[in-house]
Parts: structure tokens; sequence; C-alpha cells
């Protein structure tokens, strides 16, 4: 009877050992939510006209570094999208980052975005979980000491990121965290200022990823701990998937459900970025300003139930690679 208690207590801490470890297994990475998109356009100009003037965003202005240009669309909840563009194509070809170069590469000169990031607020912790998972992960790069946008050397970078020496998926992901912004009254209301937009986006909500390999990127995102997966469907584009939550945010996961869209733009372009989804304070006036924006004055942009609420699609996929889908904020699923 001993030896059987004794063998009984034995087993037992041998499975909360191997419970307690599947549990600790399973814990995602500090992914805070979806940061942003690498939007190439033609060219910076031309992005930056079609986001403003047709979509009705704020494009706030960035640098030129390297023979890039870029800008940024900055939102409420501190996600943005940044747009790029080959200003200097001979000092481009010599300096472009390998991220950038692979991008760039893969468009072949047309717009669209390949990379997105995840924000982490603890860095260093989420690439030695990845690098403990068996993911490549890659040293972790920073901005410059003199970055002209940072506060100086004697303070911290103002980002710093990682990313993958081979990707773990169809599209390119690093993950990225920033050092605390300017505290002073005038710094604080720019960057609030920066966030404003005529038509009401609020946040991104959703990165939407057209994938070849729907089953190898799910099982991947599980293993570094984005495990929430519902499946989804998106009629509109004819494509099927997974909703994967990252913190307050989502990425959509899909391949074509038949012809339609998702189906052209595989056959065109291959795995990528296809869209975004923006939350928007006002859909009735997010509309109106997008169909002035395209000259669309005889019919509405049809308006159908996204994973996110009630929504329409502007028809931005030959203007930037991408489609951006307006929601109502709401309810998220």
């Amino acid at each position: 009877m001993r030896v059987f208690k004794l063998l009984t207590a034995f087993f037992l801490v041998l499975l909360i050992g191997q419970s307690t470890a599947l549990a600790a297994d399973k814990t995602p990475p500090p992914g805070d939510r979806l940061d942003h998109i690498l939007l190439w356009g033609r060219n910076i100009d031309q992005a930056t006209a079609i986001m403003a003037a047709k979509l009705g965003f704020q494009v706030r202005p960035g640098r030129a570094p390297d023979g890039v240009a870029n800008r940024y669309i900055r939102l409420p909840d501190t996600s943005f999208i940044e747009l790029l563009g080959i200003a200097q194509p001979d000092v481009a070809e010599a300096k472009m980052d390998p991220g950038s170069r692979a991008d760039y590469k893969e468009l072949n000169g047309q717009p669209g975005a390949r990379s997105f990031g995840i924000h982490t607020s603890a860095l260093d912790a989420a690439q030695a979980l990845l690098k403990q998972r068996g993911f490549a992960v890659t040293p972790i790069f920073s901005a410059a000491a003199n970055d002209p946008d940072g506060q100086g050397p004697n303070n911290p970078p103002r980002w710093r990121l990682f990313a993958f020496d081979t990707s773990p998926l169809a599209s390119h992901l690093f993950f990225i965290d920033y050092a605390p912004g300017r505290k002073d009254s005038g710094s604080v209301l720019d960057d609030q200022l920066s966030r404003e937009h005529p038509n009401g986006a609020r946040e991104l909500t959703s990165i939407w990823l057209l994938s070849n390999q729907v089953d190898t990127d799910l099982k991947q995102l599980a293993s570094m701990g984005f495990a929430d997966a519902t499946p989804v469907r998106l009629p509109q584009i004819g494509a099927k998937g997974y909703s994967i939550a990252i913190g307050p945010s989502h990425l959509l996961l899909f391949d074509p459900d038949g012809a339609g869209v998702a189906a052209d733009a595989l056959k065109r372009g291959g795995t990528q970025i296809l869209g975004v989804s923006i939350g928007v304070s006002d859909l009735d006036r997010a509309q109106r300003r997008v169909e002035r924006g395209y000259e669309v004055f005889d019919h509405h942009f049809a308006r159908y139930k996204s994973p996110f609420g009630e929504a329409f699609l502007a028809p931005t996929l030959d203007d930037l690679g991408i489609l951006v889908e307006f929601h109502a904020l709401g309810a998220k699923k």
C-alpha cells in the first residue's frame, strides 16, 4: 500500500509538472497588438495623394534615409501605416536594408505590402522566447544614436526590433518596441494632433494575410503562442481562413474560396498583405468622404457585415496594391 501511495504521488507530481510545462509553452510572446505595415507606393507622392485626397487620412511627413522616402498615417490606438517610395534609386540600391530590399524585389516596382510588425513592450523576452521555441530570430536592431527623430545619444533609441533569418510566415514579420515619447505638453499635443483624421479613423483593427500555405502559417503562429484562432469567411473578396487575436487587434489569415478578388490577387502577386481593416468613429461620414474622393456620385459602395462590424471596402487595389476596409467601431469577434 505504501509503495502504491508513493508511486501515485510520483506520477501526480510528474503529471502536474508536465501540465505546467505545457501551460508555460502556450504562453504567448508579449505582443501587445499589431503595430504597422510597410506599404510601398509607385512613388511616395502617389501613395500620399491616394491616402489623403481619396481616403481622407492625415499623412505625416517622414524622411528619405538611404534613398527610400517614408511618410506616416498614425492612428489613435498607436498603430500606423508606413508609406514608402524610392526617392533616389542609385542610393537605395546600395543602402537599402535587407527587409526593404526583399519587399521591393517581390513587388517588382508595383504598389503593395509584404511586411508587418507586432508591437511588444518586452522585446528581449519575446526574442528569447521565440528562439527557445525554435525560430531563427535575428539580432536586435536599433535606431541610430544620431537619429534625427530621437532624443539624443544619452537616451534610449527611438525604436528596437528583431525579425527572422527565414520568415516563419508567407509574409514577412518583425517584432518592434519604442522608447517613451517626449512628455512636455507641446510634444504630447503634437502627437495627439498627428493622429486625427478627416475620415474619422481610430484604429488598425486587422491586417489581412493572403497565403498559399494557411495551415502552415496557422501552425507557425500557434507555435509562437498566437493560438486564439477563429474561422472566418470573407465573401466580399472570395476568401476563407482564420482570425487570430493579437491583443485587441486581429490577424486575418486566409486563402481563396473559389473565384474572386483573393484568387486573382494570389495568381497575380503571390502571397501578400492584401488589406487592412480600419475602425472609424462614423461609418457614414467615412463612406461619404471616400466616395467623393473616388468621384463616385451615382451609387454607394456596398455595405456588408465584416468580422468587426458593418463595413465597406474602398476600391484601392489598383492604387495601393492593398484593399482598405472601413468598419464601424463596435464589438469584435
